[in-house]
């Protein structure tokens, strides 16, 4: 197993879970900002596609179902003291309702569907949807899609019940913010927590069509001075991420110091919602339980481990 990659183990997984079934398979993956999953699942579907197994894939991002820019524009301007919706990102800025027909159409496979657009580049950076209008990705049905992969930062992020999030924000957000040095109530206040996990609730209609879930986690690490946050890489990641396009692109996009406070932002839907056990969650426990898998992977994305959940 040492020798094997991400791509290879992940990719065995699904070929499992297709075995003896109705087809489509529903994929969901998660993994933290800068950890690979955008690449390993565009991976997926030129491995599943070709020889020989020339299997027909749906691929989505959840950031293609971010509200349009003026309704994201109207949630912030609601809710103008609440850090986590002045921007998309954290649960809450996401066309649920559109994602739910999206993947129903899939699921039945009768008729043609445009996959959603977002472009990330509108608007100076906070991005807007684009018109389904004919201009996009297509998916011709029938014959009926094989596998449906859905990846995403917060995808399989369930909503916690308030003892839970009681217990988080008293002990594991505590530690997260001294480990990364992060602000107290100007980043977030505990009831910008709760509008998150309330607007979670709506997002379990989303994952009820999944039939597997494959998350991508970063190792824990250690320094000199005690063990670090498991949040820490996050931000090397996608540093690395926003370097790598301003050298392509005449330089153009966030700084170091932008890049901190936008990933910032991300950081407390990791720690409140990313590892949630089912008996944590206030709503019907995920259907995928046995059925998934968690891929361990270090500083540089390299496998190390992968474990059935």
């Amino acid at each position: 197993m040492s020798t094997s990659t991400t791509l290879e183990v992940v990719a065995e997984h699904i070929l499992r879970q297709l075995d003896n079934r109705k087809r489509p398979l529903f994929v969901a993956l998660q993994g933290p900002q800068g950890s690979g999953k955008t690449y390993l699942a565009a991976q997926l579907r030129d491995r599943l596609t070709s020889e020989p197994y020339n299997l027909r894939i749906a691929l989505l991002s959840i950031d293609d179902l971010y509200l349009p820019h003026t309704q994201l524009l109207e949630l912030a301007a609601a809710q103008p003291r609440n850090p986590l919706w002045q921007g998309r990102g954290q649960p809450g800025t996401h066309d649920v309702s559109l994602g739910i027909s999206i993947l129903a159409a899939l699921r039945d496979g009768t008729q043609d569907i445009e996959l959603p657009r977002f472009d990330k580049s509108l608007f100076g950076g906070e991005g807007d949807r684009l018109p389904l209008d004919g201009s996009g990705f297509i998916v011709q049905q029938p014959p009926a899609i094989d596998v449906v992969i859905l990846e995403g930062w917060c995808v399989g992020f369930y909503p916690i019940t308030q003892e839970e999030l009681d217990k988080r924000w008293d002990g594991i957000w505590k530690v997260e913010r001294s480990r990364l040095g992060l602000p107290g109530d100007t980043l977030c206040s505990k009831r910008d927590v709760e509008r998150a996990n309330e607007a979670l609730v709506q997002y379990g209609q989303l994952w009820s069509f999944f039939d597997t879930f494959i998350q991508i986690k970063p190792s824990s690490f250690d320094n000199e001075e005690g063990p670090l946050s498991i949040y820490s890489i996050v931000y090397q990641w996608r540093l690395e991420q926003e370097r790598n396009m301003r050298a392509k692109n005449g330089g153009r996009g966030m700084t170091d110091e932008a890049v901190k406070g936008f990933v910032d932002r991300y950081i407390p839907g990791y720690v409140f919602f990313g590892d949630a056990s089912p008996e944590h969650t206030s709503i019907a426990p995920p259907r995928w339980l046995g059925k998934s898998l968690t891929v361990i992977i270090d500083g540089k994305r390299t496998f190390l481990k992968a474990v059935e959940f």
